[in-house]
Order: structure tokens, then C-alpha cells, then sequence
């Protein structure tokens, strides 16, 4: 029982790192704003949000 229980422990330290990991290691200084993105340029056809 104590083994399922610390292999549960593992897998869920495994998802909180995973989910921590993909939301911090995105831009250095965030997204960017809608003046920015409008100020950028034309997008190529294609891309979309």
C-alpha cells in the first residue's frame, strides 16, 4: 500500500512540475500587447490565435 501511495506521490510532483515548467518558461517579459502586435506587421496568411 505505502508503494502506491509514494508512486502516486511521484506522478503527481511529475504533473505540478510539468504544469509549473509550461507556464514560466514562456516570454521574458510576458505577451505582448495589442499596440505592439498591431504595430508589428501583417501576419502571414495562415496564422491565426
Amino acid at each position: 500500500m505505502a508503494l502506491l501511495l509514494l508512486e502516486a506521490l511521484g506522478a503527481l510532483l511529475i504533473l505540478v512540475f510539468i504544469v509549473w515548467w509550461t507556464m514560466f518558461s514562456g516570454r521574458k517579459h510576458g505577451e505582448l500587447e495589442d499596440s505592439a502586435r498591431r504595430n508589428a506587421g501583417p501576419e502571414k496568411p495562415g496564422d491565426s490565435l
